[in-house]
């Protein structure tokens, strides 16, 4: 098998301009695949946000109601009350 080498003046160097950029335009699947990935990455940072939030200030994200509020006719403190 032999192969032909391409001479130093045929090869073409040139950068694409403008014109010939939009020839290379994407294909519906490229660009559906480039929005779902746009989205997860929008979805992604309000996590990564949400997450800092939450461990530069843990107490805020809780309710302020306690949880043993409804408990009646028990004492609080009491070892009746820790068990319910």
């Amino acid at each position: 098998i032999q192969y032909k080498q391409p001479s130093p003046s045929s090869v073409n160097f040139s950068i694409p301009h403008g014109n010939d950029m939009m020839a290379h335009s994407l294909t519906l699947e490229q660009k559906t695949a480039f929005a779902f990935v746009g989205m997860l990455l929008v979805f992604l940072g309000l996590l990564i946000v949400r997450c800092f939030r939450i461990l530069l200030d843990p107490y805020s994200s809780m309710p302020s109601s306690n949880w043993a509020d409804g408990i009646e006719g028990l004492e609080k403190g009491t070892f009746e009350y820790a068990l319910t």
